[in-house]
């Protein structure tokens, strides 16, 4: 552990920087890029025009590993199980069919279409179908990614992401009475089809509080989903990898430990025993967490690796984005007619 000390100084002293540049007027009245956005590409810059030294790498790499697992565990404070109730059998059976459906297409692109690596693959289809860079960092482990695949889902859903927050509210604005949309509905559709939390606030409450608090309960619920997915995933890759019917060993299935613990701190979160105060600190500093987390990941991404992978991943994740777009709107009317 105190070899890994000069490392966590130096990945958090990055972290730093990245939050006071997100904070920033300039940053937040044009490209509004959350710090952990910022982290990793001021560690993709640190990491590529000067070589880390040695005694720095074990507290990188403690940083990715250890500090993401626990920030991933803490995430489980922004969400509660009474906010599955709130957005009701609609918002929740939306959440469902876009999450499975978007993360199925969202693989079969990669593959098939573009020929990507499955691991490439798997990291786009969860930034994509769940909570954007978040849901990114949680996979990685879990399918065994190298970080310039990583870093480059990352990049992939930070683009048609913020897209998102800028289109939304026009789409409703010029087009809501056409895709017969209310406040409600809009709130469903962007809480279930736009990539990270932040980009969903944004675009929710662009258009009204109703629509916003609508989001954004849609979209934790969303959120609240990666812990299933990723042990299903777990089981499929085992399962995958066994041959000739053979029985998996629970040693090979790379089950995320971490999970558990989010679905438990959810729980912890559910019962409203912790003061709120408190409670909003813990987010904070989760938020640092995962900021930490990237500035490492950032660090660790070879970028003439990401170029070696081309344009490939922006062209799927493209098609992604209009996937949940379209088939957005399909699934919450034909919901919302079968359930209204």
């Amino acid at each position: 552990m105190a070899k890994a000390i000069p490392g966590i100084i130096f990945t958090t002293i990055i972290a730093l920087l990245a939050t006071f540049i997100s904070s920033l007027q300039i940053i937040k009245e044009t490209v509004n890029f959350s710090p952990l956005i910022i982290a990793i590409l001021l560690g993709v810059l640190i990491g590529n025009i000067w070589k880390i030294p040695e005694q720095l790498k074990p507290g990188v790499v403690f940083s990715l590993k250890k500090i993401l697992r626990i920030a991933i565990v803490f995430l489980g404070f922004r969400l509660t199980f009474q906010n599955v109730i709130d957005v009701g059998l609609e918002g929740l059976i939306v959440d469902a069919v876009m999450l499975i459906s978007t993360f199925i297409f969202g693989v079969w692109v990669s593959r098939k279409l573009f020929g990507l690596e499955p691991e490439m693959s798997y990291l786009i289809a969860s930034g994509s179908s769940i909570c954007g860079a978040s849901a990114v960092l949680a996979t990685a482990p879990v399918v065994r990614a190298e970080m310039h695949h990583a870093a480059m889902a990352v990049a992939t859903v930070t683009i048609f992401g913020t897209t998102s927050m800028f289109i939304y509210p026009l789409v409703y604005k010029f087009a809501g009475g056409l895709i017969g949309f209310d406040e409600v509905l809009y709130g469903i559709w962007t809480g279930a089809t736009v990539h990270e939390v932040a980009q969903v606030v944004a675009a929710g409450f662009a258009v009204s509080d109703t629509a916003g608090n609508t989001a954004t309960i849609s979209k934790l619920t969303r959120v609240m989903m990666l812990a299933p997915l990723l042990i299903v995933l777990s089981f499929y890759l085992a399962r995958k990898k066994s041959t000739h019917g053979a029985g998996i060993a629970l040693r090979d299935i790379p089950i995320p430990y971490f999970v558990f613990g989010f679905i438990a701190m959810v729980g912890v979160n559910s019962l409203h025993f912790i003061p709120d105060n408190i409670v909003h600190y813990i987010r904070i500093v989760d938020g640092f967490l995962l900021t930490v987390a990237m500035a490492a990941m950032g660090l660790e991404t070879n970028i003439n690796k990401m170029k070696g992978v081309g344009m490939k991943p922006i062209y799927s994740a493209f098609l992604i984005f209009i996937f949940l777009f379209f088939v957005g709107i399909a699934s919450i009317k034909i919901v919302h007619q079968i359930l209204g």
